[in-house]
């Protein structure tokens, strides 16, 4: 047995794959508390259905997001920054950028290591590498000793230029480690050996405040899961669709802050394959946030920046400022704080707001009878009778609908002057246009029609409001995946193991010395292979993908092409201009015939493995496909009356196509099928939504 697991901010879910292909599911509510407890609780669970032993376990992929809730509630170590005289405030600088022009109320994030703990030492590093001042050993033991008075946990060492030349930084941290052991230490030369100074500190003194988080929270699951009999490898999910081995995930963290959602996008990815769907719309609704991502030709679109923080969450090129900088390679991600645990309540100004604020796992929304007495979006889905009346997650959560009218009414329908109906179908629209906003980040802000795409839903969420989101952005066809309440974590099981390595390499593009591009090259690759054996990868199981940073010169951002080949030569330099201008043309609408800049090599290296999972061939197990049935009243418009809606289990969807209304419940999630919408399953029990000309929004409606 294969496990993979996703945490996520309502409920933990897990996949198991058998060796047949059988996948048994589990969904278990999360323990903010202790989110290991809630993993060990359901694969514990998963093992007792399926009566497989502990010892027959071989792998566990795992999406944390242990990362990134330590960034957001802002319990990471206490950091020091060890970095050169002169550059103390890099992290406040910035870029100079905010976010929204004209928001005079907007705050700017606080570092994550405040200045008292910035220290400065006497070391300089010229910009072509060249030793201009010496490192004062001296003064790096004096910064160590006032870290260590101060409770300092973690240091980020962040020199100028290291990434020309990291001489300094690998002594710095070579003191640390030999005379301050207590310290964990993190060099920006072995996170982002890249130029800029500002993105390469934030991501260093992001790895370092995260660092004993991450590290304390992968001990203790190996030791819980060792505990309960399992003593396979853990594999953690990396933030760009990969895995990485437990080793590499406590040493940088930093690459694994996206670690669940990347899950989603990567089997999404293997799906389309199957479907014949190139072009995707990813759409993720969850308990707290909804994500969106697109997937063109086949693959996932990647970015080498983003920035983490509160609110919509967008690696846009554009909006900058609002957040902590991580470049690093992502899966270019949106995500927006509506999910089905979202809170609704009336402003000050009088107007309904729907999120970002979720009530999560404990209590949960109102309907779950655990103490919670405000409505979310999951109260107003009971309320319009989209969901089941009784219980969900195939039984296992009893809920009470009557509760949810309560919240309703009190707190939105009494105080705006509206039927219970008409309050809950606002709650739910004001939810879909904020993760229609997630959409337009990664679609049309990136110069793409969604109406030209598919939307794959998923999550707990996902399916409940697919349709009536498709229809604020024109999309015509709907796609909600077998397992698609706990499609994150089955698509971690077809994901492969993954390292990116970086050169800064800047020179102009054209004269530039093909083998000496090579050998830079073929030193990526050896540390590559290096990394993969470390973790079970024989070479031949290993393929390298090489990628081009580059701008025209005097430019200042970067652009990422890959190379069409797999080495250097000068074809290869002629072609990526060629590719460099044209996507620079399809990204900003001109290009010009300036000189190119050529300012880093980039190295994917993936290991890949045959018992990943097919999506081609898989088949459930367990009660996985069954539901309820039966009939009851669904409210689907605001303008028509309620209708008596069938209600039928996913394994009993025909191939043959129905027209909506209906309801397809299953174990993990429910299928929302409104009027005039046709709906069928595929060959392997993905349900295709295909919506009628007239059925989707315009813009400004929608807006």
């Amino acid at each position: 047995m294969r496990i993979g697991c996703d945490i996520g901010g309502t409920f933990t879910d897990v996949v198991a794959e058998m060796a047949d292909g059988t996948l048994h599911i589990n969904k278990t509510s999360t323990t903010p508390d202790d989110p290991g407890r809630a993993v060990v609780e359901a694969i514990r669970e998963v093992l007792r259905t399926t009566g497989v032993a502990a010892s027959e376990v071989t792998e566990v992929v795992h999406g944390t997001t242990t990362a990134s809730n330590t960034i957001l509630q802002k319990v990471g170590a206490r950091t020091g920054v060890l970095t050169t005289r002169g550059f103390r405030d890099v992290l406040e600088i910035g870029r100079i950028r905010t976010p929204t022009m004209f928001d005079l109320a907007w705050s700017k994030p606080e570092p994550l290591s405040p200045r008292r703990y910035r220290c400065e030492v006497d070391e300089r590093i010229a910009a072509d590498g060249s030793v201009v001042r010496a490192l004062d050993p001296r003064q790096v033991r004096e910064v160590a000793a006032f870290f260590v008075t101060e409770g300092v946990q973690a240091v980020a060492i962040c020199f100028l230029n290291s990434y020309a030349n990291p001489v300094h930084e690998l002594a710095a941290k070579l003191i640390l480690e030999a005379e301050f052991p207590q310290l964990l230490v993190t060099a920006s030369c072995e996170v982002l050996p890249e130029m800029k100074e500002y993105e390469r500190t934030s991501t260093t003194v992001v790895n370092a405040y995260i660092l004993p988080a991450m590290r304390t929270y992968l001990a203790n699951l190996r030791r819980d899961l060792a505990a309960i009999g399992i003593t396979a490898p853990i594999q953690v999910m990396a933030s760009n669709g990969g895995m990485m081995g437990i080793a590499a995930a406590s040493g940088k963290p930093v690459f694994a802050v996206s670690s669940g959602p990347a899950g989603g996008v990567t089997g999404s990815a293997h799906l389309g394959r199957v479907t014949g769907d190139a072009d995707l719309i990813v759409f993720d609704m969850g308990g707290t946030t909804a994500k969106a991502s697109i997937i063109e030709a086949g693959h996932p679109s990647l970015t080498n920046e983003y920035e983490f923080r509160d609110g919509i969450s967008s690696p846009s090129r554009f909006v900058k400022g609002g957040g902590y900088v991580l470049k690093v390679p992502a899966i270019d991600i949106a995500e927006v704080g509506a999910g089905g645990g979202s809170v609704a309540g009336i402003d000050a100004g009088g107007l309904l707001h729907v999120g970002p604020e979720s009530v999560g796992a404990n209590p949960g929304p109102a309907c779950y009878r655990l103490g919670n007495e405000r409505p979310t979006v999951t109260d107003a889905n009971m309320v319009l009778g989209l969901l089941n009346p009784v219980a969900l997650a195939g039984g296992s959560l009893k809920v009470d609908p009557e509760l949810a009218s309560k919240a309703i009414e009190r707190h939105v329908a009494s105080r705006l002057g509206l039927s219970l109906l008409d309050a809950a179908h606002g709650i739910r629209h004001v939810a879909n246009v904020n993760m229609a906003r997630a959409i337009r980040a990664v679609t049309v802000e990136r110069g793409r029609d969604p109406r030209d795409m598919t939307l794959i839903a998923f999550g707990g969420g996902g399916p409940v409001h697919a349709v009536d989101v498709a229809r604020l952005l024109g999309i015509r066809r709907v796609i909600a995946p077998v397992m698609a309440g706990v499609f994150c974590s089955a698509g971690m099981l077809a994901a492969d193991a993954g390292h990116d390595f970086l050169r800064a390499v800047l020179r102009r593009l054209e004269g530039s010395d093909p083998a000496a591009l090579e050998a830079i090259a073929e030193s990526l690759r050896h540390q590559g292979r290096v990394s993969l054996a470390a973790e079970g990868y024989p070479e031949s199981t290993v393929e390298f993908t090489l990628r081009a940073d580059l701008r025209y010169v005097g430019q200042s951002s970067e652009l990422t092409v890959p190379l069409r080949g797999k080495r250097f030569d000068a074809p290869t330099l002629v072609a990526l201009r060629d590719d460099f201008q044209r996507t620079y043309r399809d990204t900003f609408g001109y290009a010009n015939d300036e000189p190119l800049e050529l300012v880093n090599l980039r190295l994917s290296a993936r290991g890949r493995r045959e018992e990943r999972l097919d999506f081609a061939r898989i088949r459930m197990g367990g009660t996985a496909l069954a539901g309820a049935g039966g009939h009851r009243m669904v409210s689907f418009s605001r303008t028509e009356a309620p209708v008596s809606t069938e209600v039928i289990a996913r394994g009993d969807m025909p191939t043959t196509p129905i027209t909506g209304p209906l309801i397809v419940e299953s174990y993990d999630t429910t299928v929302v099928v409104p009027p005039r919408v046709l709906a069928r399953a595929d060959a392997i029990g993905n349900i295709i939504l295909d919506l009628p000309d007239d059925a989707h929004d315009s813009t400004e409606a929608a807006q």
